[in-house]
């Protein structure tokens, strides 16, 4: 043990003076010649414990960093799983909006009309796909891998401000619903604008300490604008007003400017192209929506999103709806104690209250038109909403479990007097394990109510994927059909669920009255009469279709099998290509008995 210690120089010297003494010593013992001797005294000198006094000591290992969980990585990968295993099987089919984004930027199918309140960031975000190959499954597979990198990116930016561990429980929070797994994979802006908006809040606030976060909050605020123009202004106004109040926040100021105006600058100018003014698509949108204001009612979107909450995916008209599995529903109805909790625990314990209450206001800001300013709600209109409530919900249940744990540690720490020599070992085992959270009241029970709400979050999600399966399935079908009744490109598909519909089947789409009104009557009369035409009637089930529009009377009849009642009317041009049907002449066509089971009917699009 000592000999390593020992200099080079002095530990050589001490192992050449013991083989000189053991060879001194052989030599007095024995009489063997000096070749032995000097043999004797090699070997002692080239021995393992000579060597090991000769060699350096070995520098000591530097001590092993604790492994850290990836918790954000793991929580996109389960992400992207569930939406693999769950949602891509019954999607095969685009869906009515799906149909108008894609179409504008699928080079194989005509572009469906694009309403005065849509945006084209989700056209060009699928654009890439859509040039390689006209596969659903493809762009869904795609849109899922791509959301759950973009769920990563958003809550990864919270960590500096919230910790790992609680940036990852905001994002489980938010993934974990049944709206967000569903938008994965869809080609809708709802959920690219919630993970932007929430992206931006977290570079907002890291503005102060952080030069480059001006970027990337400019970044993201364009790609929001892009996505979804009118919702990244309602997310913009707080920021805003924030920077302006608060001196450390105004380096924001450039990018909060700059960021929108260059993602709606298509916006614009489309607005004064089509519109005739940012005012004059205003005005359209708002009338495209039914009308905006709070004429229907205060709150009257507050209870049509309340009704919709558990599906279905479109409440347009929401009267005659009631609240599937209210029980379900516990949580979004507790978000609002929650928000004013989180607040009031940030006060109470001096944590940063810019970090607690800006996405709050932003939450409250950007859900203001879809509560009370609309009388009809879809699941996915608050999903900006529920993302921005995530990580101040997350913090305060991390600060509860930690509260719990450190009062615990204390209680363990430092015992009573009379009990503090008899429980000196159990309290250094207790210090040992002061990380383990979820081992005190408060973990166990947020863990307990988070693992019910992922349950129900999960049936939930079951149900509304058979449902828009049944209707995908619907579209699918009626293309199918349309196709062998001798409709091909170019052709045109007028009536409720023209858009989805032509764009299976290849055909451009249109319509004669309601919120997508883009053809006339006597328009349509001009296109038939030389490309292949078909008007749509939709029912709630088999014999329920309505009647024809006045222009389409004559036209020949088609039931569509496995569409729950669907009629083809084609016009006498399309008609003329399908020799196995005899056109019929009458002017109220009898209406067809279908095998299939009556069904709810779809809803109609939001614009």
């Amino acid at each position: 043990m000592t000999s390593a210690r020992i200099p080079p120089a002095a530990a050589v010297s001490a192992a050449v003076s013991a083989s000189v003494s053991a060879s001194v010593s052989i030599r007095s013992a024995t009489s063997a010649s000096p070749v032995v001797h000097a043999w004797h005294a090699l070997r002692t000198l080239c021995a393992p414990h000579a060597l090991r006094a000769v060699r350096a000591p070995r520098p000591a290992r530097p001590a092993a960093r604790p492994t850290t969980v990836p918790w954000p990585a793991l929580i996109a990968l389960g992400y992207a799983l569930v939406q693999f295993l769950v949602v891509l099987p019954t999607q095969p089919a685009l869906g009515w909006d799906e149909s108008v984004y894609v179409s504008q930027s699928d080079p194989r199918t005509p572009a469906a009309f694009f309403s005065a309140p849509r945006s084209r960031g989700i056209s060009y975000l699928v654009a890439p796909i859509t040039a390689v190959s006209p596969s659903v499954p493809l762009l869904r597979g795609v849109l899922a891998v791509a959301s759950a990198a973009a769920l990563y990116g958003a809550f990864r930016g919270w960590a500096p401000l919230l910790g790992r561990r609680t940036a990852a429980l905001a994002a489980l929070l938010f993934a974990g619903l049944w709206i967000t797994e569903l938008s994965g994979s869809q080609a809708m802006p709802n959920l690219w604008v919630a993970l932007g908006a929430v992206a931006a809040v977290g570079w907002f606030l890291r503005v102060p300490d952080e030069p480059r976060a001006r970027w990337w909050l400019a970044g993201t605020l364009a790609c929001c604008a892009l996505l979804r123009t009118p919702d990244t202004g309602w997310v913009t106004l707080p920021l805003l007003v924030t920077a302006v109040c608060v001196r450390r926040l105004r380096p924001a100021l450039p990018a909060l400017l700059g960021g929108p105006a260059l993602g709606g600058a298509q916006w614009v100018a489309e607005a004064y192209a089509r519109f005739g003014g940012i005012a004059g698509r205003l005005r359209v949108s708002s009338a495209t929506e039914g009308g905006m204001g709070l004429h229907h009612g205060f709150g009257a979107g507050a209870g049509a999103a309340l009704r919709s909450l558990n599906g279905p995916l479109l409440c347009r008209p929401c009267d005659h709806y009631t609240l599937h599995q209210p029980a379900l529903a516990l949580w979004w109805l507790a978000l609002p104690p929650l928000a004013a909790a989180a607040l009031l625990v940030a006060v109470r314990r001096g944590r940063p209250l810019a970090v607690t209450a800006v996405p709050l206001v932003c939450a409250a800001s950007v859900a203001v038109p879809y509560l009370l300013l609309l009388d009809y709600s879809a699941p996915r209109f608050l999903l900006p909403a529920y993302a921005l409530l995530a990580p101040p919900v997350a913090a305060l249940a991390a600060g509860a479990v930690r509260h719990s744990h450190a009062r615990r540690s204390a209680a363990t720490t430092h015992p009573a007097p009379a009990a503090r020599g008899r429980r000196r070992t159990r309290n250094r085992r207790a210090t040992g394990t002061v990380r383990i959270g979820a081992l005190t009241p408060a973990g166990l029970v947020i863990g307990a109510v988070l693992a019910l709400h992922l349950v129900s979050q999960a049936a939930v999600l079951t149900g509304t994927s058979a449902q828009a399966a049944v209707v995908a399935d619907r579209y699918r079908q009626a293309a199918r059909t349309l196709r062998r009744l001798g409709l091909r490109p170019p052709c045109l598909v007028v009536g409720p669920h023209a858009q989805p519909v032509g764009y299976h089947a290849g055909c451009a789409s249109a319509d004669t009255e309601g919120n997508n009104r883009s053809i006339t009557p006597r328009a349509l009369l001009r296109r038939a009469a030389h490309e292949p035409t078909a008007v749509l009637t939709a029912g709630a089930g088999p014999g329920t279709a309505p009647a024809p529009p006045a222009y389409a009377r004559a036209w020949t009849a088609h039931p569509l099998p496995r569409t729950g009642g669907w009629l083809a009317y084609l016009a006498p041009a399309a008609a003329a290509t399908t020799p196995h049907r005899e056109p019929r002449t009458a002017h109220t066509p009898p209406r067809p008995q279908l095998p299939s089971a009556p069904v709810a009917p779809a809803a109609t699009a939001v614009p």
